[in-house]
């Protein structure tokens, strides 16, 4: 199946309901199909071999997305944060490609050899097409997301039309939503989260509120003005917005609230379900490669946290179980699968599992894909993570996961939050550094944090250093960035 169906079965199904909405205008699921028609009979008239998009969420995004798609191009995101440098290497990379751009973000692209601008109200303006431009196949590749490069040059991961909507038909029961409901979409269009979303969103019939960029107060704003009922966030966003609900604004339309991009700390989502008892949460695992979702805790699983049961409490910690369609596997260093509640590797396989880059493949001969990501499986089959495997911190020849220790550290009352790395040490290998952040108008000591992880963890866990700070680094997208805190330390 490929994306342009997804889009024409809903056109079909209810054409006058609102597909895309916010304070940039609305489009409604018969007037996407048309745009992106118009759109992809444009792209066919053209030299170009893929298409761009430089900007914010807006009415351009879907209609780029979906008329890419029909025109057979992949559809490649860019990253507005990255540096001027970094960001033309990236859409040199796509050409021959036209790039739907923003009107203040275009001439950060000028003068590419290869790369054509379109805006995006000329995007929007384009003549609808006589027809339906002929439909691409399965295998082609329907988006091209970049990674984020921390170790060398961003990769460009494929993902194909069988990928998405593996992964939307997966997950999504077609046709399923009721006319009243909306998801708010507050990720950046470079994370898969953003292009999941939308597909999805077409796919169930849901209208898509499009908020800009992320901000805590426009969001409870927008979401309260547009009666949205359903959204994704990242962990740091879900803390910001409960900062704006506690200061008094309300969410009374929301009843599904779905959580990703990064781990999950236990205070947080006890704090969530606490002050938003009507709304039902999920806390969902997946990775670019694999067309966002493979394991998701529903929300059955935090009511029952919610109602105190201790099972299901400890399991706030995990991520859920695999996804209908997909299969998981925790495998040791000589690849063999590991018993429930013994650590490993990551392995993932199913229709929506690509792990497909420009120039290569990183699946196996039987289509396991490698994710990188350490984690294990208790008796029930959920999924726990302990990080990257690159996180892992060897201390004289044991494997400390920094996650049970950041843990630990959140569970002192003083602490808003923690990370943990490794840095070198010439007796040990590595030694334990913890970053933490307190809470307002609290100071612990450093000796007494030690002593806190010393209570609840073995000796080797507790960090040798701990340096208090008045934030942490994370990414857009939820992500906390190690890597930054590595730089932090060499200087330090």
């Amino acid at each position: 199946m490929r994306i342009p169906l997804l889009l024409d079965l809903a056109a079909d199904t209810h054409g006058d309901r609102i597909a895309v909405d916010g304070d940039g205008g609305a489009l409604g699921f018969a007037g996407l199909r048309t745009a992106a028609r118009g759109f992809a009979a444009h792209l066919i008239a053209r030299p170009a071999q893929a298409v761009g998009y430089l900007g914010v969420n807006g009415p351009a995004l879907p209609v780029a997305l979906f008329g890419a798609a029909m025109a057979g191009r992949p559809f490649a995101p860019l990253n507005y944060r990255l540096t001027d440098e970094a960001l033309r290497a990236l859409a040199a990379r796509l050409a021959p490609a036209l790039i739907v751009a923003d009107d203040d973000m275009a001439p950060r692209l000028a003068g590419i050899a290869g790369v054509e601008l379109i805006g995006a109200p000329a995007l929007l303006a384009l003549p609808p097409a006589d027809q339906a431009p002929p439909d691409p196949q399965d295998d082609e590749t329907a988006v091209l997301l970049f990674t984020s490069g921390t170790t060398g040059a961003p990769k460009a991961a494929l993902l194909g039309h069988a990928n998405l909507t593996g992964y939307v038909m997966g997950t999504v029961d077609f046709a399923a939503a009721g006319a009243d409901e909306a998801t708010l979409v507050s990720v950046p269009p470079y994370h898969i989260a953003g292009i999941s979303a939308i597909l999805s969103s077409v796919w169930a019939g849901r209208r898509i509120v499009q908020l800009p960029a992320f901000d805590p107060a426009a969001w409870v704003d927008a979401a309260a003005r547009h009666r949205v009922t359903h959204a994704m966030v990242v962990p740091t966003m879900l803390a910001r917005i409960l900062d704006v609900i506690e200061a008094g604004a309300a969410l009374p339309a929301l009843r599904a609230l779905a959580s990703g991009g990064g781990r999950m700390p236990r205070p947080l989502i006890e704090r969530a379900l606490h002050r938003l008892p009507h709304v039902a949460f999920a806390n969902a695992y997946g990775l670019t490669e694999t067309s966002s979702t493979i394991s998701v805790l529903g929300p059955a699983d935090h009511e029952a946290a919610r109602q105190g049961d201790p099972l299901a409490l400890a399991r706030l910690d995990s991520v859920g179980r695999p996804v209908p369609g997909v299969q998981v596997e925790i495998r040791d260093g000589s690849g063999s699968p590991c018993a429930a509640g013994i650590a490993g590797e990551v392995w993932v396989r199913g229709d929506q599992v690509s792990g497909r880059y420009a120039g290569h493949s990183t699946t196996d001969a039987e289509g396991w894909f490698p994710t990188r990501d350490r984690g294990w499986f208790d008796a029930g089959g959920y999924l726990y993570l302990d990080g990257r495997l690159d996180d892992v911190i060897v201390r004289g020849g044991e494997n400390i996961s920094p996650g049970e220790i950041e843990d630990a550290l959140r569970s002192h009352p003083a602490v808003a939050d923690a990370a943990v790395i490794g840095a070198p040490d010439p007796q040990w290998g590595e030694r334990v550094v913890a970053f933490v952040v307190p809470h307002p108008g609290t100071a612990p000591a450093p000796e007494a944090l030690r002593d806190h992880v010393r209570r609840l963890l073995r000796s080797t866990r507790t960090p040798e250093i701990v340096h208090l700070r008045p934030d942490l680094p994370y990414s857009e997208t939820g992500k906390l960035l190690r890597r930054v805190l590595r730089d932090d330390l060499a200087g330090v």
